[in-house]
């Protein structure tokens, strides 16, 4: 087990630096939160689709992720920076989270109609995001400003090599002849997802276990404790907190607000059309019950595994050209690049050339999980944490549901009904995003 003993004491804060060994075991979780969350970006849309969906009912379908991130997130974030418990602050709120997830991985496989796997999608959301929350408040517990950009962007590191074997876990059971690529359940579901979620649900809660049970979390002084144990509790007094950690919000945080609404609205069209727009591009369908459609969810798992790996393998160089540079400058490049190789997917119909959209979009995502939190991190009292990462989160899932609610009309009447134009539309997004960091200064807090 990777179990790394703190190294020395940041002499202005006095948080304990760790070592790289140690920063690696207390993010392991979040690989189990993101092999999650790519199963339900890849599949989800095709799942609907199985089940007899629409194009035009997956953005409410999908309501699920921003609903669920916007009243549970800052709620969790709350309550855990008031938690006392014998097993910490945060560690609680990742277990009971992952618990939730691994039970509906298992069972969102055997959904026999579109409302049924809806159903078990708000739950699994809700699991998630559970979890994910005080995960990053737990970073920012744990380290010292000079190491939050190496401790968020190994999330983003995490997060591209779980997403990526969610991916292509499909693929590699069908390439060593384990399960068929057209061999299908009575609900018309693949057996490649049947096991895919099965695979999930192990991992999501295996890997918070290692961290839980190698990591633990910076203990409260008697006096921090005396001071939450005299705070009023209940529900009324996190909405309180809540609302007074929106008047106190920092300026950078404003105004990363304006960068994630573009950015996030983007990415969530991006996720619920890719399979359509390969289905069209590539394999010349818009039939579900095709074999050219399987082919197209496949290769989406491709895709998005492999824009994943080019996460992981650049999320760590991302970290520290944030510190030569600046971490703004850092998400202005990755946005500006991302969109740009968004905007030409469509255009491509050799499957190999893929590759060119798939770094691009890589290193967008890789700064787009970490580089934010990076910024972010030094400014944002450290007794409020779990609440201003769940507000940020919120910026996340706002724009999500934006989608949801709009982007059924965008999608009929400017895109024409055309899966590769909401692809196009997206880059432009992301592209906008990009601009929107241009905004943010060094000197903002």
């Amino acid at each position: 087990m990777i179990v790394a003993p703190a190294e020395k004491v940041d002499n202005v804060t006095s948080a304990i630096k760790l070592n790289f060994g140690s920063i690696i075991a207390m993010n392991l979780g979040f690989f189990g939160i993101q092999y999650s969350f790519g199963l339900q970006q890849t599949n989800m849309t095709p799942i609907y689709s199985y089940l007899g969906a629409n194009a035009d009912q997956i953005p409410l379908l999908n309501l699920a992720g921003p609903m669920t991130g916007l009243i549970i997130q800052p709620i969790v974030g709350a309550m855990s920076d008031k938690t006392t418990s014998r097993f910490g602050r945060r560690r609680p709120y990742f277990l009971i989270g992952a618990i939730i997830c691994s039970i509906c991985l298992f069972a969102m496989p055997y959904s026999s109609s579109i409302w049924m796997a809806a159903g078990i999608l708000w739950i699994l959301d809700a699991g998630n995001n559970i979890t994910m929350e005080p995960y990053r408040a737990f970073v920012s517990d744990k380290l010292p400003p000079n190491q939050h950009a190496l401790g968020f962007l190994t999330q983003s590191f995490f997060t591209g090599l779980g997403i990526t074997l969610a991916n292509l876990t499909p693929g590699i059971l069908i390439a060593a002849g384990i399960i068929s690529l057209n061999a299908r359940s009575e609900n018309n579901i693949p057996y490649t997802t049947y096991a895919a979620f099965f695979i999930g649900g192990v991992v999501s809660i295996g890997s918070i276990m290692y961290s839980c049970l190698t990591t633990k979390e910076t203990p409260l002084s008697a006096e921090e404790i005396e001071k939450i144990k005299q705070e009023p509790g209940g529900v009324k007094m996190v909405l309180t907190d809540i609302v007074d950690a929106f008047k106190v919000m920092p300026s950078i945080m404003k105004k990363l607000g304006f960068v994630y609404l573009f950015n996030w609205y983007a990415m969530f069209i991006y996720w619920q059309f890719i399979t359509l727009c390969l289905a069209k591009t590539i394999y010349n369908t818009s039939d579900a019950a095709s074999d050219g459609f399987a082919s197209a969810q496949l290769l989406t798992g491709n895709v998005n595994g492999g824009y994943n790996v080019v996460t992981f393998m650049v999320a760590f160089p991302l970290a520290f050209f944030a510190r030569k540079i600046t971490a703004q400058k850092v998400h202005l490049l990755s946005l500006l690049f991302g969109g740009a190789c968004l905007i030409c997917l469509p255009m491509i119909h050799n499957p190999l050339l893929l590759i060119i959209p798939i770094i691009g979009l890589g290193v967008a995502w890789a700064s787009m999980m970490g580089t934010p939190y990076a910024m972010l991190a030094g400014s944002i009292p450290k007794a409020k944490t779990g609440i201003f990462m769940g507000i940020l989160n919120m910026f996340i899932v706002l724009p999500m549901l934006l989608e949801t609610i709009t982007f059924k009309y965008v999608y009929r009447y400017l895109l024409g009904h055309k899966p590769e134009n909401a692809i196009i539309f997206a880059g432009i997004l992301i592209t906008i995003a990009g601009f929107m960091v241009l905004r943010i200064k060094r000197k903002d807090s």
